[in-house]
């Protein structure tokens, strides 16, 4: 696995090594060592979660106040494009984000630790996104923040108005919104 550093601290860019022939396709999708080793520290993950999508949702950008989770995220079928905004106060990075395209063709997966809001727009139909997380959902705890909120400007690769559930709708802006030390 090749980990890359991105450009806010404790996010990374992982890609596996992809074993292709005649028949397909081989990856190890998950090694806790070598996962431990590229983060630096022994992260457990307690819950899979699998969603789909069709083009032009957007889901996000979600993080838990209590009960933060991390997340390692991937696509397993069809394109996303991902994104992870600095929620920590403290970090030289607070209100930075980061997006990259994840896709079945290109296997690569996002680390977005416990402090982080996160979110993805769908690029293709039937998208099919899996990830583990560190800590239980819990939808009282669970926040949202405005997915177009002009002080983060992210670039979504977008035409037009994504579909969004409601919640998502009510996202409030960084201003507003709850953030971790």
């Amino acid at each position: 696995m090749n980990a890359i550093k991105t450009t806010i601290p404790d996010v990374l860019l992982l890609e596996p090594r992809v074993f292709r022939d005649d028949r397909g396709f081989f990856i190890e999708s998950w090694n806790a060592r070598a996962f431990n080793s590229a983060v630096g520290s022994e992260i457990n993950f307690v819950q899979d979660n699998h969603a789909r999508s069709r083009a032009g949702v957007l889901r996000g950008l979600h993080y838990q106040m209590k009960q933060p989770q991390g997340k390692l995220v991937r696509v397993v079928s069809g394109r996303a494009f991902d994104v992870a905004v600095d929620l920590r106060h403290s970090s030289a990075t607070f209100g930075r984000w980061l997006g990259y395209e994840l896709s079945a063709e290109n296997f690569r997966q996002l680390w977005v630790p416990p402090g982080f809001a996160h979110g993805y727009l769908a690029l293709s139909d039937n998208v099919e996104f899996l990830y583990k997380t560190t800590d239980y959902y819990a939808p009282q705890h669970e926040r949202c923040l405005l997915w177009n909120d002009p002080a983060l400007a992210i670039e979504w690769p977008l035409d037009g108005e994504p579909i969004l559930h409601a919640k998502d709708r009510q996202g409030l802006p960084l201003s507003k919104a709850d953030v971790f030390p």
